[in-house]
């Protein structure tokens, strides 16, 4: 019996003794490997900026990194890909360079030393400001932003490929502008102003935008009147930026253009307030972003100071978002204007035109599609719901994602918790969450009321979205080309080209100068805060110290106070000068205004008050002038100037025939 089962038993003890052998090979450690390539482009005397990837080791390994033979620094790495910055380590020279990594041999593995190299071209660094500076410039001089967008970053491409156009192209496409939608932030903010057009579109079909102006007529009666109803909704919305574009843009854009005001001057009252209240405003979704730069700075240069008094204390040193609200302030209370803005003021005034002749609206909510059918009733509670619905929505999303992180017994005040509540908050998801809940009560509420059908309600919500088409685009593109500065570095370059020895009394009014330089050409406000605040504070403090100021002298506060506030209102200005913003974009869109003739507009008051705020706030409070007597006299600066600058629509009679008028329209 037993017998049959011979063959088995023999192939059985043929794999019994087989097995360990293979298990001993199978366990042998994998050979390592290493890679190592320049991330994004090399600038002549600038930082080396690489990514090795190591596998195949279990443990850190020590890795030599070498450039043209010169060894420049050893670090253990564990396996994974890394990105590391060598700062200062090219030679002089514009030639190709080998950069070559070295990793030692892990102890025990039996095997020898593993190398890879990448050969590293240089560019001169003034190509690095290029793409965004060509974006800008061919945006203001021809007026179409979505040409010179593209061209600003093929221009960036084309440096990348090393000139090879066919390559830049291909890049321009797959390199930049996809990864840019598939930014899930940036893919919330699309899906959250498309969701917000489309609640406009429905409101708008169910009549409830007629409504709203028919109720508000009777206050805002006048354009004196429009402009400051304007200017007290977007203080009131502080809590976030784009929230408080789009939902003051959007409500009183039929009031204005009812009462003859220009698309650009809404434009500007939106955007002078948006995010300049969102910047300052103890409780924002702005505050946990700068509380966390600047608390990770304060770590690493060991100081024992509270990132979010410290906050707190540059507000009074933050002049230009405190001269923008003013501004905007005295000139919707006043009523004067000058430079282009009054042109666009009397054109708007005397011939009903919003926009100039071929200015195109970044947004069209203007359609025949949505206008209520007729016999529909105005009722402003099917506009004024949703829009209270998006505002309750967001403030109970930024509580309720903050609280669910923040230990309310930690807190020594009812006020410190809701402030870390707040700077903890999810703003991104938060938005998402009010813009869905205003367009499902925007739909529901004329339904319910059988006022429209599902269907024309539908039709309504698809044309907003339509009219959200062209500001889409515009926002892509213009993440794009922040893409784009990222890989040539070049908020890198502008700050490498302006440090030096400098006194520390002008550090501030300098780092105001670079933030907004940054700002503008990167068009991000929060990436160039990102950037500079671990750059410039660890600066102020070896400046302080080289002078001879010690931590507890109270002028080293003051000076690390006056250099944050710089950056953090540096970024602001540069923002709104920028033409590839995203706030200014933002405001374009929801204020249905040409893109480029709201930076156009805008762009000599903003210029203004910067210069204004350098001036009288950022150099005299460094040498120990109280930021609040600062504040005082640009108020005053402000008020004046209007006053003596700024002229009234109304006070020029020429006819409207006159050679005067059609040069004023």
């Amino acid at each position: 019996m037993g017998r049959p089962f011979a063959p088995l038993a023999v192939v059985a003890l043929v794999f019994a003794l087989a097995l360990p052998i293979a298990g001993g090979a199978y366990a042998q450690p994998a050979a390592a490997t290493l890679a190592i390539e320049a991330r994004g482009a090399t600038l002549r005397g600038g930082d080396l900026h690489l990514t090795v990837t190591l596998d195949g080791v279990t443990a850190p390994v020590p890795v030599r990194l070498l450039v043209a033979g010169r060894e420049v620094e050893t670090t253990e790495l564990p396996a994974g890909e890394h990105e590391l910055t060598l700062e200062h380590a090219l030679p002089a020279g514009s030639e190709p360079v080998t950069v070559t990594a070295v990793a030692a041999p892990e102890p025990g593995s039996g095997s020898g030393e593993v190398r890879a190299e990448t050969e590293v071209s240089t560019v001169p660094g003034w190509l690095s400001v290029l793409p965004p500076v060509l974006a800008i410039a061919l945006a203001l001089a021809f007026r179409d932003v979505l040409v010179s967008l593209f061209l600003g970053i093929f221009s960036g491409a084309l440096i990348l490929a090393q000139w090879h156009p066919l390559s830049a192209f291909a890049r321009s496409i797959d390199t930049f502008v996809a990864p840019s939608l598939a930014n899930s932030d940036h893919a919330k903010i699309l899906i959250f102003s498309t969701l917000l057009g489309g609640m406009v579109g429905v409101i708008s079909k169910s009549g409830g935008t007629r409504g709203v102006v028919e109720r508000l007529t009777s206050f805002a009666s006048s354009a004196l009147r429009g402009q400051l109803a304007t200017w007290l909704m977007g203080v009131a919305i502080f809590f976030d930026d784009y929230a408080n574009t789009l939902i003051v843009g959007s409500t009183m854009r039929p009031i204005t253009d009812r009462l003859r005001i220009s698309r650009e001057k809404l434009a500007y009252i939106v955007d002078s307030t948006a995010a300049p209240v969102a910047s300052v405003v103890p409780i924002s979704t702005w505050i946990g972003f700068e509380i966390g730069l600047i608390g990770t700075a304060f770590a690493g240069l060991g100081l024992d100071f509270n990132p979010y008094t410290t906050f707190i204390a540059t507000i009074p040193f933050r002049f230009y978002p405190v001269f923008a609200l003013v501004l905007g302030f005295a000139i919707a209370a006043t009523g004067r204007d000058f430079g282009p803005m009054l042109r666009a003021e009397r054109r708007a005034r005397r011939t009903g035109a919003l926009l100039a002749d071929g200015d195109q609206a970044l947004a069209d909510y203007s359609k025949d599609v949505l206008e209520p059918p007729d016999g529909v009733p105005h009722r402003a509670l099917n506009a004024v719901l949703p829009i209270l619905t998006v505002v309750g929505v967001t403030l109970a999303g930024l509580f309720a994602s903050g609280a669910a992180v923040v230990d309310r017994a930690a807190a020594a005040s009812f006020t410190e918790y809701l402030r870390d509540v707040f700077a903890e908050s999810d703003s991104y998801n938060t938005l998402l969450w009010a813009s869905l809940a205003g367009v499902t009560v925007a739909i529901l509420l004329p339904v319910v009321q059988r006022i429209l059908g599902l269907r024309a309600a539908m039709e309504g919500l698809v044309e907003g979205f339509k009219s959200m088409m062209l500001a889409v685009v515009v926002l892509i593109l213009a993440w794009s080309i922040s893409g784009v500065c990222d890989e040539l570095h070049t908020a890198e370059y502008l700050v490498r080209i302006t440090s030096g020895v400098l006194s520390p009394h002008w550090l501030p009014v300098l780092v105001f100068a670079l933030s907004a330089a940054t700002s503008f050409a990167t068009g991000s406000s929060w990436g160039t805060m990102g950037i500079l605040i671990p750059l410039v504070i660890p600066i102020a403090h070896g400046l302080a110290g080289n002078a001879g100021i010690a931590v507890e002298d109270p002028v080293y506060y003051t000076l690390m106070l006056g250099t944050i506030s710089s950056v953090l209102a540096g970024s602001v200005w540069g923002d709104h000068c920028s033409p590839i913003s995203d706030t200014t974009i933002l405001s374009s869109m929801a204020s249905g205004c040409d893109h480029i003739a709201h930076v156009r507009t805008q762009i000599p008051y903003a210029l203004g008050i910067g210069f204004l705020g350098m001036l009288v706030g950022d150099i005299p409070t460094a040498y120990g002038l109280s930021p609040w007597v600062s504040l005082a006299v640009g108020t005053l600066v402000i008020v004046v100037g209007v006053r003596w600058l700024g002229k009234r629509v109304e006070e020029d009679d020429a006819p409207l025939d006159s050679p005067e008028a059609a040069r004023q329209t």
